[in-house]
């Protein structure tokens, strides 16, 4: 479809402000498309959008079928968006043409990092313009290479550059709320250096040019946490800074803002998001481990994760030119042949890799004291202090204190600077052994334990990095005989990406934590009797108590549990069982329905899983969902005005993607069976849609309470409050009940009644 409108709704009679003519420029994958979508659904001023891409009904056409549609539109009294790249003035010129007097010119440049641009038009499917896959990558930097960026002189009447998400937002926010009759001030917007050079492409690298390292992380990073501008070696896993040569074309250094040297590079990018664990040597420091003994250890670890796990990154870091244990490392990694794209050295803090040397991790190892404190010297009391008080919160959280040989994994919330700055989304404590006599249970220079435990630490330091992997969706393509121990997954969740010599029985999942003190959980398949919503399914329940519940919570999801994700990130694939479908969500009928009434509304965002990750960045999405919860709820009342219902969401949903439950009060359903069944819709458990929204608005994020006591409760009448012992007493009771709801649930529109009832009690 060449066009999208948006109708007018000024009232008749008034005046009209104005129409706009808005060029977007970017390249593709920037966001254009999805930019005009997002303010032609919310603005109430009337918009076209012209994309080249379809303008043909509805397949690619030519820049004077644009021009043409354009002008119609501004003829009409509408306002147009130009979805084109745009990326040179030539391209642009006619269209700017189309301003005037009486039609404002604007610009809007989608000016993001190259490499997330490139990132999301090879990973996208559908493409109205086909440009996706492998193709996409060299197109991106083809036209970037080209860019000239607009000028007030070429006869804009305003320009709005964006460089990152959050002034993607701003822009977004700023067009969606013109009226017809708004206006927006001339000038230019946003462009935070207008002297900067353009962004390198891809295959600029590829051409072994300078590479930039000035640069700060994006302010979308830690959505994008693991993509990377460091690259692997091509002759050896590492290389000493002298032995690289910039004119040599094999490897080049890379310096920051402190000398910091990357000592394995060729000049290649990947366009793929590689996980990356970066550590410190463990216990060669304060600790005085052998460092001859040590480098062999690492190496053997190492060698041992690396020919096992496809898509990972191992980066041994240290802070000094002269590192002792990194010289071991990189001559002993050469005798081993070790591939330098999955493990090499790097020089710099770990606390700034990112923002000083341009290294991206997902997640850093600590080398710990036994009491997980902050304080002392080196890598713990720099990472506490980088990280922020959040760290030792989460940490306390999950342990008192670590013995040696093991790790702690602790998820970052999104408020540590660690987070924000480098997109670091967890920490792994670690502790070695010790064999310094000033420290406590020193070993005393037994190096048969000690290098038993240092095995050990690494060993747990690693399941910990692929617990993360599993986690994020950075699905594992091998697996150690120590690995598949501990994270046993079922094989339908790693279609294509499948965990070698995993038995098809017995798949078990195991949550991130005290490697020492976690249990593995056996994962049903789907069962007969099987939801959508997963409370049949004791198994399946996350086992998570109050205090442990937070945002950025760690959970591993079985295959049974991935449904609604799979629904919601490929709806094309499941038209026969939704409802409706949006940009923002999909609804389907829940399969196994608790009610006359039963229906989930599932957000289409990446990385929400449960309300746990939902914090007040996610507060549109959420008013979305309620939107739309509502709408429903008030289509049913149109047919059957005796329904009643409640919109909510369940704290620990056994389901990964968030989903809200749009569930009608009569309970009358044959797979409403049991206890848990009851109380999970019924109990402090359920939170409905609007306190959710109220506390996210004030706090950031949505009180959680615990299914343990939650769903154990004894079984009440949700109208009377009356017991029952067993659930045929209850639904034989339920169905005879015509006591008014609790005035907990008559206030703050907690139900949605038929208009008839909304002035009385149900």
């Amino acid at each position: 479809m060449a066009e999208m409108d948006c109708e007018p709704t000024s009232k008749e009679g008034e005046g009209q402000g104005k129409p706009i003519v808005v060029l977007l420029m970017g390249a593709p994958g920037s966001g254009k498309s999805t930019f005009c979508e997002h303010v032609i659904r919310s603005s109430t001023r009337p918009w076209v959008r012209v994309c080249q891409d379809t303008i043909g009904n509805g397949k690619a056409g030519t820049k004077s079928q644009c021009l043409k549609s354009a002008t119609s539109a501004l003829e009409d009294g509408k306002s147009v968006f130009i979805d084109r790249c745009n990326l040179d003035r030539e391209q642009r010129a006619e269209f700017v043409k189309l301003g005037s007097p009486q039609v404002e010119m604007h610009a809007v440049v989608l000016d993001l990092p190259a490499q997330l641009c490139i990132s999301r038009s090879v990973k996208r499917t559908g493409h109205e313009g086909n440009l996706q896959g492998g193709k996409a990558a060299a197109v991106v930097n083809r036209m970037l290479q080209k860019k000239e960026l607009p000028k007030l002189s070429e006869g804009f009447h305003r320009i709005t550059f964006c460089q990152n998400d959050s002034d993607v937002q701003t822009a977004l926010n700023t067009y969606s709320a013109l009226s017809h009759l708004d206006t927006l001030p001339p000038g230019c917007f946003g462009q935070k250096n207008p002297d900067a050079k353009i962004q390198l492409g891809i295959m600029k690298f590829l051409k072994k040019v300078e590479v930039p390292v000035n640069v700060g992380p994006d302010a979308n990073f830690p959505k994008h946490p693991l993509s990377t501008q460091i690259t692997k070696a091509k002759d050896s896993c590492c290389k000493q800074p002298e032995d690289i040569s910039s004119s040599s074309g094999n490897a080049k250094e890379i310096k920051g803002g402190e000398d910091i040297v990357v000592h394995s590079v060729d000049g290649t990018v990947s366009s793929k998001d590689i996980p990356t664990l970066a550590f410190p040597s463990i216990s060669t420091a304060d600790f005085q481990f052998n460092h001859e003994k040590a480098a062999d250890i690492i190496l053997e670890k190492v060698e041992e994760f690396v020919n096992k796990v496809e898509n990972a990154r191992l980066v041994l870091v240290d802070l000094s030119h002269g590192s002792k244990i990194l010289s071991l490392v990189r001559a002993k990694a050469a005798q081993r042949n070790i591939d330098s794209n999955k493990f090499f050295t790097f020089v710099g803090d770990i606390t700034r890799l990112y923002s000083k040397g341009g290294l991206r991790c997902n997640a850093i190892a600590n080398a710990a004291n036994w009491r997980l404190k902050p304080g002392g010297g080196g890598a713990n009391a720099a990472i506490f202090s980088a990280a922020g008080p959040e760290l030792e919160v989460e940490t306390k959280k999950r342990a008192g204190s670590l013995i040696p040989g093991k790790a702690l994994v602790v998820p970052l919330p999104s408020t540590s600077p660690l987070f924000s700055r480098e997109g670091v989304t967890h920490v792994i404590h670690v502790l070695g052994p010790n064999m310094n006599r000033q420290r406590p249970n020193c070993l005393n220079n037994d190096y048969v334990k000690g290098s038993k435990v240092l095995r050990e630490a690494y060993t747990s330091l690693f399941e910990g990095f692929a617990s993360i992997m599993n986690t994020q969706g950075n699905l594992l393509e091998g697996s150690s005989e120590n690995l598949r121990s501990e994270l046993s997954v079922s094989q339908d969740h790693f279609k294509g990406n499948h965990i070698k010599n995993v038995p098809n029985h017995d798949q078990k999942i195991k949550r991130v934590g005290v490697y020492e003190s976690e249990t593995s959980k056996k994962c049903k398949g789907f069962q007969d009797e099987h939801e959508f919503d997963c409370t049949e399914s004791k198994e399946g329940k996350d086992k998570l108590n109050n205090e442990k519940i937070g945002r950025n919570m760690t959970k591993t999801w079985g295959s049974w549990a991935q449904s609604l994700y799979h629904i919601a990130m490929h709806p094309e694939k499941h038209k026969d069982n939704l409802i409706e479908i949006s940009d923002d969500v999909v609804v389907l009928n829940d399969l196994y329905p608790k009610a006359q009434r039963h229906l989930l509304v599932l957000a289409r965002s990446e990385g929400l899983d449960c309300l746990a990750d939902v914090g007040g960045e996610h507060l549109q999405l959420l008013r979305t969902m309620h939107a739309v919860g509502l709408k429903w709820a008030e289509k049913f009342l149109c047919e059957d005005e005796l329904l009643v219902f409640r919109i909510g969401y369940h704290s620990a949903p056994s389901m990964r993607q968030l989903h809200l439950h749009v569930i009608s009060q009569d309970f009358n359903s044959k797979h409403l069976k049991n206890k848990k069944h009851w109380n999970s819709f019924n109990s402090a458990f359920f939170r409905d849609s609007v306190d959710v929204i109220e506390e996210i608005t004030n706090h950031g994020r949505a009180t959680i309470k615990g299914e343990d006591s939650q769903l154990s409760m004894e079984l009440r009448c949700h109208r009377c409050r009356s017991a029952h012992p067993n659930m045929p007493r209850l639904k034989s009771h339920i169905s005879n009940c015509q006591a008014s709801f609790p005035p907990s649930l008559l206030q703050n529109d907690r139900l949605v009644l038929a208009p008839s009832k909304s002035g009385s009690e149900p």
